[in-house]
């Protein structure tokens, strides 16, 4: 019985010692720092326009008009649209007159609020539509920004004798997505409509679609661009944009033909490599690529 006795309390002495280790140990250990979005840079693409990069959010632009300046998307927080004010404000004295936004995703447009109050947002209808619908809208400051200027296919806006022109192609990686061209630059914004490191990301629950997406993407390079700035890396030219669509439709064809001889999803997934990535807690399931086209070609119409 002693043995028995002094086991127990053996183990209960190394249970309390590991225990009051683990918590010192926790206790010592410095509180994790939130890590800050590197400063927003600004960079000359052609004539006027400039490229903004860095602070929270995908990379916008801008371009300095005769009287006024134009915005290309917003980034993320208002914090790091006030970076981007500030740097135009080194380059001009001219006010910011317009933001227009490429599509409604939160790191385009959830820094509107930063801008002043008595700018002009543009965008395509759906994509007010979106902003309208998206849960950080509800906020009334960041309802204000609202697009006020919308339209359905294509806008031009002037700045002296210098023309901007808005085009919509149809549903891509969002249902609402803009071009916005430069004409006399050869200069396009394409928001998130190409990713070049990484397969593009279609948004079906904002009736995106990958065969938009090579609509889309042909159509612009019918446009006399050859200057390409996008959200997420660095300026494309018409040969990345070509090398884009042909991945595309390959992917389309193969899966086209796998889903013919009766392969499942996951054996799809498993020829193409694919991973799924699980949804973070209160945030949705980024499908992939090939599950979208997957449900794409098999969903009835």
């Amino acid at each position: 019985m002693k043995n028995i006795f002094r086991l127990y309390l053996l183990t209960v002495f190394i249970l309390f010692f590991s225990f009051s280790s683990l918590l010192i140990g926790q206790q010592k250990q410095p509180p994790q720092k939130r890590q800050e979005p590197p400063p927003v840079t600004v960079h000359k693409v052609k004539g006027n326009i400039y490229e903004a990069k860095g602070g929270s959010g995908a990379n916008t632009g801008f371009f300095i008009g005769e009287k006024e300046v134009f915005v290309i998307d917003a980034k993320t927080a208002p914090e790091s649209a006030k970076q981007m004010i500030a740097e135009i404000r080194k380059l001009t004295p001219n006010p910011i007159k317009f933001v227009l936004i490429t599509h409604s995703d939160g790191d385009h447009v959830g820094g509107l609020d930063g801008f002043p109050k008595d700018v002009t947002v543009v965008s395509h209808h759906q994509t007010r539509k979106d902003m309208e619908d998206a849960q950080a809208f509800k906020d009334p400051a960041k309802r204000f920004y609202l697009p006020r200027l919308t339209f359905s296919e294509k806008m031009k806006l002037y700045s002296g004798d210098k023309v901007i022109k808005l085009y919509y192609f149809g549903p891509a990686h969002t249902s609402g997505d803009v071009v916005v061209y430069f004409p006399h630059e050869k200069v396009a914004f394409l928001g998130d409509l190409i990713f070049l490191d990484r397969d593009p990301l279609i948004h079906r629950h904002k009736n995106g679609n990958s065969f938009g997406l090579v609509k889309t993407l042909k159509s612009i390079l019918k446009l006399d661009a050859d200057t390409f700035v996008h959200g997420h890396g660095d300026i494309a030219s018409p040969a990345d944009i070509k090398g884009l669509i042909k991945s595309l439709e390959d992917k389309q064809v193969k899966i086209k033909a796998l889903i013919k001889e009766g392969k499942s999803l996951d054996e799809i997934k498993k020829v193409f490599n694919v991973e799924d990535r699980p949804a973070r807690p209160g945030r949705r399931r980024w499908l992939s690529l090939v599950e979208t086209i997957y449900l794409e070609l098999t969903e009835k119409k």
